[in-house]
């Protein structure tokens, strides 16, 4: 899998939950490889989108389309200032993966060794599909530098607050996630209460 991630600033929400609609209605359908949109406008008015392709080449071949060039030049004036976008060759996933049922997502961003989580994430995977029923899955996408772009994907952003506060049951939880948390530095935290969510 291959993750793009676009950032930036908007001027007209309205403008582009329809512009995003449109890409899904009328350019998804030619964009061969693509997967899936997670994307939403946080509460001080700034955007994420963290889009799904199977490869890097379907991702480049989507953006060397003609229709792709002008739905752009449409879409970047919706913008205030510049769009920064990070490409992410390696992705993980865990649980359903990015999952269009969720009501709440939340995006984190840090730093990583990814070798040394993939030595915990199967254990840690497995506790959250047993004690989380909120965490319907999620997507790490690692764009090689070092850092991580994870994307959570809740039922609702109530059972997300409230199941957060729950402390581990066992000794075994317990640990698993202190060796999780202290394999990861998190920076960033950036939560979508109104996800825009869409798959092929």
């Amino acid at each position: 899998m291959f993750v793009q991630v676009m950032e930036g600033r908007v001027t007209d929400v309205e403008g582009l939950r329809a512009q995003i609609e449109r890409w899904r209605t009328d350019l998804a359908p030619g964009a061969k490889g693509f997967l899936g949109t997670t994307a939403g406008v946080t509460g001080d008015g700034n955007v994420i989108a963290l889009v799904r392709f199977e490869s890097e080449e379907a991702a480049r071949a989507n953006s060397d389309r003609p229709e792709q060039g002008e739905w752009w030049a449409a879409t970047s004036g919706l913008y205030e200032g510049d769009v920064t976008f990070t490409d992410c060759p390696d992705v993980d996933t865990f649980g359903a993966g990015g999952s269009d049922d969720a009501g709440f997502v939340q995006v984190i961003k840090g730093r990583a060794d990814r070798a040394a989580l993939a030595s915990v994430a199967a254990e840690t995977d497995e506790i959250l599909q047993r004690t989380r029923p909120d965490v319907l899955g999620g997507i790490v996408a690692w764009p090689g530098d070092g850092t991580f772009i994870q994307a959570v994907y809740f039922t609702s952003e109530a059972e997300a607050r409230s199941n957060e506060k729950r402390e581990p049951a066992t000794d075994e939880e317990r640990q698993a996630w202190e060796r999780m948390n202290s394999l990861m530095q998190m920076d960033a935290f950036i939560d979508i209460s109104d996800p825009w969510l869409f798959s092929a």
